[in-house]
């Protein structure tokens, strides 16, 4: 099977970068959430060093991509962040990812909450969603509060005046940052794991049914914030 995959500008093959893929495909995000490849934290590797590890084989992984290049041509704003100002991306993640987590965070741990308590007894996986779900919006609210204050306005004030003094300060930042971002990752994956991919029981209520619902799209978007920073943002400052 052809190890590569091609269409117009966009090249690709089992040695290229994961999180390069969704750079040039931002399309390929969706398929790698599926298959559980991390294309943000861990996107720094091949392709076919990823599939392996989640036993999958990379030709059928590439042919699946082939078909969603075929169905989902890239259009030129796909990947207008990778051309936009430092400016503009820090600006549309907090305004759409830092704002997402302080309306979202507080509704879903109401979710959350009520279904431990409710049904907690019956089922025990409950009381660790609930322990993990509350360390994870700590930790991202004290992160995107730091990155507000602290850390974005570093990096925009670097590039405005360039001293090695300050890049030195702002790489040791970044490493800080990246190393919060493979926690909040951690913690993703056992939430994961303990409800079953998010997979409620038969019996499931309503709310039941929306926290696992509401859990699945902190997960998704956490990985669209942290590709943002991490694959294109803090790569400007390496």
């Amino acid at each position: 099977m052809n190890n590569t995959v091609t269409e117009g500008s966009v090249h690709f093959s089992g040695e290229a970068m994961v999180r390069d893929i969704v750079l040039q495909f931002p399309k390929a995000a969706d398929y790698f959430k599926a298959q559980r490849i991390d294309f943000c934290c861990g996107g720094a590797k091949p392709l076919a060093e990823a599939a392996t590890e989640k036993g999958l084989d990379t030709g059928a992984v590439l042919q699946d991509l082939n078909k969603l290049l075929a169905e989902h041509p890239v259009l030129e704003e796909d990947t207008a962040w990778n051309e936009a100002s430092s400016e503009e991306l820090v600006d549309f993640i907090i305004n759409k990812h830092h704002r997402y987590l302080r309306e979202e965070l507080p509704l879903i741990a109401q979710n959350v909450t009520k279904v431990f308590r409710v049904h907690g007894e019956d089922s025990p996986h409950l009381a660790e969603m609930y322990r993990l779900f509350h360390t994870l919006r700590e930790e991202l609210l004290e992160h995107t509060a730091k990155e507000e204050e602290s850390e974005f306005p570093k990096m925009l004030a670097y590039e405005k005046n360039p001293t090695e003094d300050s890049l030195t300060e702002l790489r040791g930042l970044l490493r800080t940052l990246e190393a919060e971002h493979d926690g909040a990752g951690d913690i993703l994956r056992e939430l994961r794991r303990v409800t079953n991919d998010y997979t409620p029981p038969e019996h499931a209520c309503t709310t039941y049914r929306l926290t696992y619902a509401r859990l699945e799209e902190l997960e998704g978007m956490t990985f669209e914030h942290v590709h943002l920073e991490n694959n294109i943002l803090f790569l400007r400052y390496q």
